[in-house]
Parts: structure tokens; sequence; C-alpha cells
């Protein structure tokens, strides 16, 4: 098997990433070498390849799916916002510039043609690439620069499958309205629909499956059905809303005689939360996502995450009432622990004429460190150990954390039950998760005991087969197969907007 293939879908967060995922381990497991690839990622949420590269964490995902190492030509652009209005451009694993919506058009013919050259690159080495678009094809205002659907489509002739997410409602609209916004030549490239999240039997569906069949001429090559507790390196905090108090197989019961809760804390530039993924994986570890000082009253760990935007974020922390909220928590000696830009939160003061430009601002004073941002992005695939454990981590950041005092702690320091380092992805080591849950659990006064023989390796590969499943018992393989060898039907339809209108329903 040769070829590629576009997953675009309606909205953002309709499923792109797990079908593209799931089509990746899919074709894995029958023997194709197959590759991920995103031109454009708008994410927070990354990672550090083995080549150095800084890529959105949904391609790390997808490449395990795929069972190949993951690389920078994955994800040529990331964006990762820095405020409503500013994203950083991350351009073949580096940072290149800092930038509005207006500036950042001047730089778009440089990154189409590093997004082609790295897609064609990717051609070369794999018998098949799966494409992720970014949020919907059909951003008209954006349409003419697009680089990452249906531009991407045109560019490289791809066929193109619409994933629509019925669990939000309104999915034959969204699907119909798709194809009609795009003009002639993107939506011959546009060959069939795909329903995700779908609650029920598939047979209810079919009268409206029908209809969207007719009035596009373009098929339904499948329904997949609502599969909870598939939340893998997601891709934004749009994500974090459905979770709520979360486990990966629900309220998984301890294996010692207590419940460990966990909050953590939802900044509003929160990156890298994927780091709790391998704790709420534990039996008997509650996580929670918090935003309000009351939700911390009964947390027996606080962690304070990633920030793309640690000073704003700081501010955010005071204002919300947190910040106090933080220190009751540390002076009831209950464990707290900062990540990257919450160890940088952290420190005594932040000196930071980088991200935020605000010069020197007090941080939390619970570690006895400063912070001083750089120019250069500090990124790396660290190793260590603590608690007598080897530890395997990543680390992104401007800001450089400087300990004083407190006893060593990875990368960082602790003083009593307060730890921070920079380094990312630290639980994914199992040994280390449990000898901290174990040491927290103490600290808290807790009968926690974690679990022995939970490998978060293990867990992700079950999802990534759940995932590969989903896509060999609900999706028309044979017609994903004849799109990626043959491409796009000749022939199919052209649908105005406002086709339906005359339809007899």
């Amino acid at each position: 098997m040769s070829g590629a293939l576009l997953v675009a879908g309606t909205t953002s967060d309709a499923g792109k990433s797990v079908v593209t995922a799931g089509i990746c381990r899919h074709l894995a497991r029958r023997g194709v070498k197959v590759a991920p690839f995103k031109a454009q990622n708008m994410s927070l949420n990354s990672m550090v390849t083995r080549d150095g590269a800084e890529i959105g964490r949904a391609q790390v995902m997808q490449a395990a799916a795929a069972r190949v190492e993951p690389e920078g030509a994955m994800n040529p652009v990331l964006l990762k916002p820095g405020s409503d209005r500013r994203s950083q451009v991350v351009l073949l694993g580096r940072p290149v510039a800092e930038v509005d919506a207006m500036s950042y058009r001047a730089l778009k013919e440089r990154l189409r043609e590093a997004v082609l050259a790295s897609f064609a690159d990717l051609r070369t080495r794999y018998d098949v690439v799966v494409c992720e678009g970014a949020g919907s094809p059909t951003e008209i205002n954006l349409r003419a620069r697009d680089i990452a659907n249906m531009g991407l489509a045109r560019a490289a002739d791809l066929p193109v499958v619409v994933v629509g997410d019925i669990d939000r409602g309104g999915v034959f609209a969204s699907m119909f309205g798709t194809l009609a916004l795009l003009d002639a030549a993107d939506q011959a490239l546009v060959a069939g629909f795909v329903v995700n999240k779908f609650r029920g039997d598939p047979a209810l569906l079919e009268p409206g499956l029908a209809m969207l069949r007719r009035l596009t001429g373009r098929e339904v090559l499948g329904v997949l059905p609502w599969l909870p507790g598939l939340w893998l390196d997601v891709e934004d905090s749009l994500d974090l809303a459905d979770r709520g108090s979360l486990g990966y197989d629900g309220s998984l019961p301890p294996r010692g005689e207590d419940v460990l809760r966990v909050a953590v804390v939802r900044f509003p530039r929160i990156s890298n939360f994927t780091d709790i993924d391998a704790l709420a994986a534990e039996p008997g570890v509650l996580v929670r996502f918090v935003t309000r000082p009351e939700e911390l009253a009964d947390a027996d760990l606080v962690v304070l995450p990633g920030s793309r935007a640690t000073v704003s974020d700081l501010a955010w922390l005071r204002e919300r009432g947190l910040a106090d909220a933080v220190v009751r928590h540390v002076s009831r000696e209950r464990p707290l622990l900062g990540v990257c830009g919450g160890y940088q939160m952290l420190a005594r003061e932040i000196h930071d004429e980088v991200e935020s430009r605000a010069g020197v601002v007090p941080g939390l004073d619970l570690l006895p460190a400063v912070v001083r941002f750089g120019a250069e992005k500090v990124l790396g695939r660290p190793r260590g150990t603590a608690f007598g454990e080897v530890v395997d981590g990543y680390e992104i950041h401007h800001g450089v954390v400087t300990a004083e005092g407190g006893e060593p702690f990875l990368d960082g320091c602790a003083v009593g039950a307060v730890r921070g380092t920079t380094w990312h992805g630290a639980f994914e080591n199992d040994g280390f998760r449990r000898a901290f849950l174990a040491s927290t659990a103490n600290e808290a006064g807790r009968r926690f005991v974690p679990a022995p023989d939970v490998s978060f390796a293990d867990v992700r590969e079950q999802r990534l087969d759940a995932l590969g499943d989903l896509v060999a018992d609900h999706l028309d393989t044979d017609a994903l197969d004849r799109l990626i060898e043959h491409g796009a039907p000749a022939g199919l339809p052209f649908v105005p907007p406002g086709a339906p209108g005359g339809t007899q329903l």
C-alpha cells in the first residue's frame, strides 16, 4: 500500500486526532509503514523528540499509534498561544517568532515551503502518511493562506475525509455545511464523512445518513461509537472541560485504605497538562482540575502545572485567591508540586524581560530559587534519579531556575513536602511515580498504596489498540484503502451552498 489521506473535521475537537491515530494503529497492525502528519498545530501540549524538535503532543501520540519514532517533520509548524492575541511560532521544532494574527501572514510562504517539504520527505520514507487537519477546513476567511487543511490537500492532491462529532448535536448540518462552503476544486477532494461519538443504535441514524449521501454524493465511511476514557495526549484545554474528576477507568478502587486526592490548578495558559495523565491511571488516585480556592481544601497533593505565560498566570493565581490557598495548603504540611512554569511560580522572584517583559516579579517564595528568562528556549531530553528511581523526562522552557538551597529534586529542589522541577513526563516512569505517590501519601497522612503492577506504557498501548479497533470494527476500511491508494474518486458532484432548500424530506 502507498499513498496519503487527510482527516479533516467539522470543528475543533471533532475527533480528528483520535481518528488519525486509529487509522495509524490499524495500518501499523497490518504491517504498513505509516507516519502521522499535522502541517500546523495550535497547542500548548508539546514534547521534545529525540532529534531535538518540539512538536505537538498529539503527533507524538499518533507516532506511538503508528509504532514509529516521533520527529520534527511530523508537525513542522506549531503555534503556542501566549495571550489571546499573540503566539510563538515553532518551525521545524525551533521557535522562530512571536506573532499576532496579522504579522503571522508575513511568515506564511516560509511556513508553506516547510510544510510541503516535510510532507514530501515523509512520503519518501513511509508507505502511507495520514494527515490531520486543523480546526475546520471551511474557515473561509483564512482559506486563501491555508496550509493545514484544503490548502495542503490541493497542493498534495490528498483525498479528504471529514469527521463530525454527533455528541455536540447538528452533525448533519455541519457536515453538509462544511462541504457546501468549499469551492468546486476543494469539494472534488472531499471523498466521505465519518460520524464520531455516537451513543445508541446506529440504525437510528440511517435515514439521516441516506439523506446526507443523496444531498452530497459522498459516502459515510462509518459511525464510531462513544468510547469514554480515551484522554491521550490531547491538544488543548478544550478537552479539560469534559474531565472534571478523572481516572482512566473512572474512579478505580485504591489498593490501600484511602483515595489520594490530587488538585491540579487549571491556569488560563496551562501547558503540558498531559503530565498528569499517568497519575490518573493509578487506582485510587482522584485527579481534579481546579480554578477556585475552595477546591484545594481537601486536596492531599496540589500541582501547579506548566504554563505558557508564567507571570500572567501567577497574577491570575493571586487574583483568584488561589495563591493564598496554596500557601495555606503548604502551611498544613501538605505536599505541593510545581512543574516547569508551576515551579517558576514557587521561586522567590522571577526576572522576565522575555515572555511577559514585566521585569522583576515576586514569586510565591515557597522554594529558595530565582528564575531568569532567556531569549533562547531550552529543549532537552534529560535523565536523572529521584526517590532511588531512574527518571527520563523532557524540558521546554525559557525560564531558567537557579536553586539557592533546599534538597535536590530531579533538576529542581525541595523543601519539606514542596517540590519543583522543570521536567515534564516524569510520572510516565512507573518506578518514580509509585515512589513519589507513596511519599506523598505518607506526607499527607493517607493510607494510600500505589499499585505495583500499573505500567503507563501499557495503559497507553491499550488505548491506542482501542482506537485501532474502532477503525477496524466501525469504518469501511476497504474504502479507506482505496482512498489512500487512488485518491478521491473522479466526478464527485459539486454541492452549491443552499442546495437542500428545495429538497423534499
